[in-house]
């Protein structure tokens, strides 16, 4: 396997990250999965350029970076919309393409969704920090020196053969739509009993906002006060990715890939793992409901969902 220049960052965007599948089996030392948002569109981007599923690829949040190519390769971009432009010419989204040494990839702010993804051929090169390319700012390790990018960086990609695989698109039925408002698959959460019956009803009926508070650290939501029987507080205990946690204020917060690994707020639900990728979406003054599901019903999403992959890997769901 060679390392090679890939491309330099003459411009960073609001906060791009190196980011993998994440740090699999460290929670119980206190250490955060970290790793994607979105997990649906880092697949897919993966997939587009013939990479293995878990290959580290760019998270983009809200604006793009400008990157100035040293080398050609084969890049696909997934999730939300920032315009992209290769050389002053659009690019489709959801698409494998390829660039050459000295192009310029540049990108505009995102007006649905709030990541997009780039992966190349090959995967980013990062060092491994517990089994993790994974970025976790929070604590400087993963990705580039632990950060998010910055003006003059320079990215690598991993070459592991000569080879040329052809560009493919996505099949136009499996390119999600990100609107302003969302529903989201839950279920319920070990304190659910720990809130009032008109508070429970309440969380399930109701249409929740995103506050200005949201990273991937976790989703403030505002809406309906939801009301404990007897405080918020419980000893702490597991949260983990998709945990819906109600502090004393009665508004819930979705806790999301940089989240802490205990909490000591009552857990009123949590979404269902395919759902995730819709919440990591949301921007600022969108809205979502929750839909109650059971245990069986987001299992077998989870089935369907690698079902999907698998023929995707085999170019059934491709163009």
């Amino acid at each position: 396997m060679e390392i090679n220049t890939l491309c330099s960052v003459e411009k960073p965007g609001m906060f791009t990250t190196i980011q993998d599948a994440g740090r699999i089996g460290y929670q119980s030392k206190g250490i955060p999965t970290s790793g994607v948002m979105d997990a649906y569109a880092f697949k897919c981007a993966n997939v587009l350029v013939k990479n293995e599923g878990t290959e580290a690829v760019l998270e983009m949040t809200l604006t793009g970076p400008v990157l100035h190519f040293h080398r050609n390769a084969l890049i696909a971009l997934t999730g939300a919309d920032m315009k992209p432009k290769l050389n002053g010419v659009q690019r489709r989204m959801w698409k494998s393409f390829y660039v050459k040494k000295g192009d310029t990839l540049t990108f505009r702010g995102a007006a649905k969704g709030a990541r997009t993804y780039m992966a190349v051929h090959g995967g980013v090169y990062a060092d491994e920090i517990l089994n993790s390319k994974s970025t976790y700012v929070k604590a400087m390790i993963g990705g580039l020196k632990g950060r998010a990018l910055q003006k003059g960086d320079l990215l690598f990609r991993e070459e592991k053969k000569e080879e040329r695989p052809t560009p493919i698109a996505l099949h136009p039925s499996l390119i999600p739509s990100y609107s302003d408002h969302v529903n989201i698959r839950v279920i319920t959460g070990p304190e659910a009993q720990h809130f009032t019956k008109e508070s429970l009803d309440r969380f399930f009926t109701s249409s929740f906002q995103v506050t200005n508070q949201a990273d991937r650290m976790g989703i403030r939501l505002q809406g309906p006060m939801l009301r404990h029987t007897n405080g918020a507080d419980i000893i702490s205990d597991a949260v983990s990715f998709g945990t819906i946690q109600v502090a004393a204020d009665g508004q819930p917060m979705i806790l999301m890939a940089d989240r802490q690994t205990t909490g000591g707020y009552t857990r009123i639900a949590h979404v269902i793992t395919t759902d995730l990728s819709k919440v990591a979406q949301l921007l600022p003054s969108q809205t979502l409901c929750f839909q109650k599901v059971d245990i069986q019903k987001a299992h077998q999403e989870i089935l369907e969902e690698k079902k999907l992959f698998k023929q995707m890997r085999f170019a059934r769901l491709c163009q």
